[in-house]
């Protein structure tokens, strides 16, 4: 199975959440031949380069039964479709200033009976409500992302580290991170990963 890449460093998987990350696969496949989310020469490294990367997270941070994540930038759906999958009682809301995107989040995530996602169209800043954390993939640069959210965090903590920001970079961010003036942890996904393209992939953690 093309998805045996996650059962690999995701082994506990029920086989209800095995059966909804293979049929990612279909599903993207179709959709990305209507409106274009994933580059076209990724589409066969889906799992790897998509599925697996926005799972680093996972790795970083197990979200509790009832927390509330908001995924801003989605796209068609990186990092929140496969968090939602491994966490079938955290509420995921996906967010993309793109219609058409969420298109794709709202039909891929139906296709494949993800019931705790809820995806519109809309900017970071105008969603209303608090949440215990935010996650993105590689949307802006740090110093520009962090305004857009700040104000979003729930006040009491429950997990592990603080409420907020886990945000998926990749390359050197010294100077990036330098010119944010936040205080930050960073995780590296080489660390928990084999495959070279995590080499330099992180993930950032901001407490909100």
């Amino acid at each position: 199975m093309r998805s045996d890449i996650i059962t690999k460093y995701f082994p506990a998987l029920t086989s209800h959440q095995q059966s909804q990350f293979e049929q990612l696969f279909d599903l993207y496949t179709y959709w990305n031949e209507q409106i274009n989310v994933v580059s076209r020469k990724d589409i066969d490294l889906l799992f790897e380069r998509h599925v697996l990367h926005s799972l680093g997270i996972a790795k970083v941070m197990s979200f509790l039964p009832g927390e509330q994540v908001l995924d801003v930038g989605t796209g068609g759906g990186f990092p929140g479709i496969p968090l939602a999958i491994m966490f079938p009682e955290t509420s995921f809301h996906l967010v993309d200033s793109i219609g058409k995107k969420i298109k794709v989040v709202q039909e891929v995530a139906k296709g494949a009976g993800i019931q705790n996602v809820k995806a519109t169209h809309s900017r970071a800043e105008q969603i209303p409500g608090k949440f215990d954390f935010v996650v993105s993939r590689a949307v802006t640069q740090l110093k520009d992302f962090y305004p857009w959210v700040k104000d979003k965090f729930s006040k009491q903590s429950k997990n592990t580290l603080a409420n907020g920001i886990l945000y998926l970079k990749g390359g050197d961010l010294t100077q990036e991170i330098a010119e944010s003036g936040l205080t930050v942890r960073q995780f590296y996904l080489k660390d928990y990963f084999d495959e070279e393209f995590f080499e330099t992939k992180q993930v950032i953690y901001v407490k909100g």
